[in-house]
Formats: C-alpha cells, structure tokens, sequence
C-alpha cells in the first residue's frame, strides 16, 4: 500500500461521507484556480496547509513526502516562464514580466495540489469508486477502476519481492548486472501481471460474474454541519481575497 493510501485509511476524517471532504478539498482547488495569484491563491494555500496539519491531522513528514512531487512539476511549469526565446537581445532572454508570471503559476499550482492532497488524504480509494455509481458513473467503468487500483498494488509488491531477491543474488554489483537484473524484473513482472489477471479473471467467472463488482461500502451520512462550515470556510477565503486585493492594487 502506497504511504497516501495508508495515510487515508488510518485519517481522523475516514468515517465521513467523500461528499463532505470533496466539497472542502475540491473547493479548495476551484478557488485556488479561479481567485487572483495574490492573495488568493497564497490564502488557499495557507488553508489548505492548516487543514491538513490542523483538523485533519495529517503528519507533516508524510505530507512533504507526497507534496514534493506535484510541487516538483509545479516549479518546473514555471521556469520557462523566466524566458523567452529570440529577440533583439538575444536568442535566450529574461522574460520581460517572467518573475511575476511564473510566480502567479506556482501559486495556484502549489494552492491547488494542496487542495487535492487534502481529498486524497483523508478519502481512501475504495471508500470512493463505488459510490461512483450512485452518482451516475457507468458500473463496467467503476469495476475497471477497482480491478485496476487492487491489480496495481499486487504488481507494485511482486516488483518489490522481484527486486529483493535479486539483490539478495547480487543481481546490482555491477553496472552489467544491474541491466540484466532489470529486464529480468520487466519480464517476470509482465508474465506475473497476465497470469495474476487470467486467475481473477476465472474466479470471477466461477462466482458468477455478471458484470457488476458487488462490495461492500462502509456506512456514512453526509454531515450537514460539516458541509456547512465548509463553504462558510470557502466562503471566508474568497471574501478575505476581494477584501485584501483593493489596498494590493
């Protein structure tokens, strides 16, 4: 189980309807697109970051560990922006407005992965697909998904103990080995995915498999009062942004 999957099940907010946390975690984002750079998107990020490590009581290291990946693309979409090519200058210039600009971009990108991380923290992903279907999915989609999210942590485990045993065999003492070690690791895992999905393929089948993925989902009510205090919140956000902006410009 990857370290965010693990993080949602074991969350303070695991019980609550996805409905509650997307309308905070998602709001968040719309606003951190739609509001202007600044404030707005350094105020969303500023809640979304005290949500996270406030009420929702997700661990700092974890969430640096999750956050500095998006973060990562974020600076790197907003680079280019310091540039610009051709000119009478010359063929590679500072952008005339390129600092404001590619600030503007990792303001709202960082803002809005925040906002996401703050669904993804604290709604596990089986709690989530199949309530999908209630809300107008088409159920053959949803069970690909589920299918798909189970299959890709058994393939991710079968790589772990692959590679394991290969360095247990001193498959990475050498620049030579370390290659073939790693065709051998594509190859078995290709085979083991195939053979893992013909297996389940035929356990479905043998159990009467009609084309729905029946499970179980875990009881929950959307809370009024937190849905609430969520656009209240978001509410606070985009008031404070307008209210901030005009003594700004």
């Amino acid at each position: 189980m990857l370290p965010i999957d693990a993080a949602a099940h074991s969350s303070r907010w695991r019980r609550r309807h996805p409905v509650d946390k997307a309308v905070l975690g998602l709001g968040l984002t719309v606003l951190a697109i739609s509001l202007p750079p600044w404030p707005g998107a350094a105020l969303v990020l500023v809640t979304a970051l005290t949500v996270l490590l406030g009420p929702a009581a997700v661990p700092g290291r974890r969430l640096w560990r999750a956050y500095r990946v998006p973060l990562g693309f974020c600076v790197t979409g907003a680079l280019p922006l310091l540039l610009q090519v051709g000119g009478p200058d010359g063929f590679v210039t500072l952008a005339e407005g390129g600092p404001v600009r590619a600030g503007e971009l990792l303001l709202r990108t960082s803002a809005a992965s925040l906002g996401v991380l703050l669904f993804a923290f604290t709604t596990p992903l089986s709690d989530l697909l199949p309530r999908l279907v209630n809300a107008g999915v088409p159920a053959p989609v949803v069970d690909v998904a589920l299918v798909t999210y189970r299959m890709s942590f058994l393939l991710l485990d079968s790589v772990r103990r692959i590679r394991e045993a290969q360095a247990a065999r001193l498959g990475h003492t050498t620049r030579a080995a370390t290659w073939r070690s790693l065709a051998g690791l594509g190859a078995t895992a290709f085979v083991r995915a195939f053979d893992r999905a013909t297996r389940l393929q035929a356990g479905l089948a043998g159990r009467g498999y009609d084309g729905t993925l029946r499970v179980l989902v875990p009881e929950a009510r959307i809370s009024a009062r937190f849905t609430l205090a969520s656009v209240a919140l978001l509410a606070a956000v985009a008031a404070l942004t307008f209210v901030l902006e005009r003594p700004l410009r």
